[in-house]
């Protein structure tokens, strides 16, 4: 079980997120949601440690996840990520076994082996010797997604991974999300659209700097959260 409690981040005078506590068991898909500015990416990098707390603790199984950064897999937004970097498909993959490998190590068959699995998962493996900057957005963000697989992590994180990609590649994203939800893992997504693919998440966070609301998805998506959360600029059709 994730559990997040009492997370505030504050930039200069600026709070980008307060008195954040919520839990997500084991098995959940949680889809994290909010307007521009309302701290949903903030939240996932605080998690990972890759933003200073002002306060709070973020915890997996019972132990504080800056221990554990291995059991951890973090796919980043598309946007910040370095294209022109002259890396392999099969490359950039790998990379996702450096948390138990280490970085000085070589990699072994099994590692390879692993590659080949994720890439098949994400039908990429035709892929493998491209480089990663010739591929489409959402040919790099499925191998960014393999990447992910690799690391045989417990808990999930993704900010923003529908965002630039075409049809067949969300729907080979969200059934990646649905073979890890009945692994047992746990998966939160940072998700800026409020069309179809809410209805596939099991919970709702709901941000606005504090958490507007946090359940099941048929009790917090509705037309009274959303404007509390949106001030009334978005509707339920």
């Amino acid at each position: 079980m994730l559990q997040v409690n009492d997370l505030t981040v504050q930039y200069g005078n600026r709070i980008a997120l307060e008195k954040i506590t919520f839990t997500v068991p084991s098995g959940r898909l949680v889809g994290v949601i909010g307007p521009n500015g309302a701290g949903k990416s903030t939240l996932i990098k605080a998690m990972m440690g890759l933003v200073p707390l002002t306060t709070g603790r973020v915890e997996l199984g019972g132990l504080p996840i800056k221990e554990i950064r291995e059991r951890v897999a973090y796919v980043p937004q598309r946007a910040g990520i370095d294209w022109d970097f002259p890396a392999t498909v099969k490359e950039v993959v790998l990379m996702g076994c450096i948390p138990y490998m280490g970085w000085l190590s070589r990699p072994q068959r099994v590692h390879y082996d692993l590659v080949q699995e994720a890439l098949e998962r994400v039908t990429m493996q035709d892929f493998a010797d491209r480089r990663i900057g010739e591929l489409s957005g959402g040919q790099q963000q499925r191998v960014f997604i393999a990447r992910s697989l690799v690391q045989e992590a417990e808990l999930y994180l993704f900010d923003e991974p529908f965002v630039g990609v075409d049809q067949y590649t969300e729907q080979e994203i969200l059934k990646i999300f649905d073979q890890l939800r009945s692994q047992g893992k746990s998966l939160m997504v940072v998700n800026h659209d409020l069309g179809e693919v809410i209805q596939r998440y099991d919970d709702i966070l709901m941000l606005r700097v504090k958490i507007t609301a946090y359940g099941p998805r048929n009790q917090v998506f509705t037309q009274e959260n959303l404007n509390k959360a949106y001030m009334g600029q978005v509707a339920l059709v």
